[in-house]
């Protein structure tokens, strides 16, 4: 019998984009974003390379102290989200009166919300009493940001993001770099996206 010869199949070759870093030819199956000015896009880069651009990363970078300050309080006080007036869209015209005040809100008396053993009461009271826990915090995109400042690509635990701040701190400290202005910008962008995050309640 005649045996063929396998053609070359085309999973040998890369799937995906290619690192972005200059000369590289790995994958880039890691994202980083690009900027402040160019929000929601990102650069495409290996697993070597996403570390060594979050190193030099800087989300802050062009902004004054005044800039860098209300970034942080207009994403804190939204979570990141974009906001609306109440009953302004299509949907809601006509079913929504327009800022809502205690009358229009639903009471825990009203019979379609029947709760006999007062659960939904505990559950209410609990949240209030209680601080969210790093796993019911929810990631918004400054606060992505700030974590890839500090070199990471996902969310970690306050220890290890308390770890990683302390060394950074002590690595682009102004006094281990002779006075250089590009580490003291490092470091004002890294104490900045520290307190961001611990502001978020991602840090003790």
């Amino acid at each position: 019998s005649i045996r063929i010869k396998p053609r070359q199949r085309a999973a040998d070759k890369p799937q995906g984009p290619q690192c972005d870093w200059d000369g590289c030819n790995l994958p880039g199956d890691k994202r980083a974003p690009k900027g402040k000015t160019a929000e929601g896009e990102f650069h495409n880069f290996c697993m070597t390379h996403v570390r060594q651009y979050n190193k030099t990363f800087n989300y802050f970078a062009g902004m004054d102290d005044n800039d860098v300050a209300k970034e942080i309080r207009a994403n804190n006080s939204t979570g990141g989200r974009p906001t609306w007036q109440q009953g302004t869209n299509g949907a809601a015209k006509g079913r929504m009166p327009p800022n809502p005040g205690p009358a229009n809100k639903p009471k825990t008396s009203d019979k379609r919300f029947a709760d006999p053993l007062n659960l939904f009461a505990r559950v209410a009271r609990n949240r209030g009493r209680k601080p969210m826990t790093e796993r019911e915090l929810r990631l918004v995109e400054t606060d992505r940001q700030a974590f890839e400042v500090l070199g990471f690509t996902n969310r970690v635990q306050s220890v290890e993001l308390k770890k990683a701040y302390k060394a950074l701190v002590k690595l682009h400290h102004p006094d281990a770099n002779g006075g250089d202005r590009a580490s003291e910008d490092r470091l004002r962008a890294i104490i900045t996206a520290y307190n961001h995050l611990k502001s978020k309640g991602f840090a003790s």
